[in-house]
């Protein structure tokens, strides 16, 4: 699976921004209901696209910095980070559909 586990404010800069796939990762907290909601969504999405993408998730509570430097207000929040940059944001809970419009053209073609 291409789920990279939890990333922090330690280490988001190694795992994500100079991952050399999209990393997709998932903003959340213990405590939202609705990252409960999304976060088996999100596994999904990271086992269907294998080598094309990796998940991680990251705990807004834990790691303030992070967080404050993406702007995210609220969660769940879903960023798509790229060659180092965010190229697509989802804020709030969605479909398995309404996510994959969002990145899919951001990630390689499926072979």
């Amino acid at each position: 699976m291409a789920l990279i586990g939890d990333v922090t404010d330690q280490d988001f800069e190694e795992r994500v921004l100079k991952a050399n796939h999209p990393v997709l990762v998932d903003f959340w907290a213990e405590w939202c209901v609705p990252c409960h909601m999304v976060s088996p969504v999100v596994e999904e999405i990271g086992r269907e696209k294998g080598d094309a993408l990796q998940v991680a998730k990251l705990n807004v509570d834990e790691n303030p910095e992070v967080t404050r430097r993406y702007g995210v207000m609220s969660i769940p929040t879903l960023m798509l980070f790229k060659d180092g940059k965010e190229m697509a944001r989802v804020v709030g809970a969605r479909g398995k559909d309404a996510l994959l419009r969002e990145i899919d053209p951001h990630l390689p073609p499926s072979s």
